[in-house]
């Protein structure tokens, strides 16, 4: 699942952000379109506004919540507000460069490998269960692209707030 909208404030760290109004109620609606895959747990990144879509759809499914480490946005701590089309601009980049660290303070490769690895960490912690993973929309694409060997920079510009993407591991 990747969080639902954030409430921006530009004199704060992306990583800080919570959810706005309207993304709280589109985690509403999305719950509901989550409930047909018999969802037995949520699993989610620390991050304010991914662990809020988490919490959020699994009240709503009656599910359990809990945070995990390594469920994070790729890392740029110190990423300055930029505009929307300077961050395409670097998360494609970052997309396409994934051995070199091209933003923030760790590669997409050891992104990708951080999240991967916490992904299944859940999954041996929980395995006859079905679990949905609430996080962010790079880390997201890292995992998903090379999961079904797409093309990441389309995918990452095609997934909304909130926005979930079935696989069966």
């Amino acid at each position: 699942i990747r969080h639902a909208n954030p409430a921006i404030d530009e004199q704060k760290p992306a990583h800080e952000w919570p959810l706005s109004d309207l993304g709280r109620e589109r985690c509403r609606l999305m719950a509901e379109h989550l409930r047909p895959y018999g969802l037995t747990r949520i699993v989610s990144s620390e991050e304010a506004k991914a662990a809020e879509t988490g919490q959020i759809a699994a009240e709503i499914l009656g599910i359990p919540f809990e945070t995990a480490l390594g469920l994070h946005e790729h890392v740029r701590p110190r990423a300055n507000w930029m505009g929307r089309e300077q961050f395409e601009a670097q998360v494609a980049d970052l997309f396409n460069r994934p051995h070199e660290l091209v933003m923030g303070s760790e590669t997409a490769d050891e992104t990708y490998f951080r999240f991967s690895s916490a992904v299944q960490a859940a999954i041996e912690r929980y395995p006859r269960q079905t679990l949905a993973i609430a996080t962010h929309g790079t880390v997201m694409t890292l995992y998903i692209s090379r999961l079904a060997g797409i093309d990441p920079v389309p995918f990452w510009k095609s997934i909304g707030m909130p926005a979930f993407t079935v696989v069966d591991l």
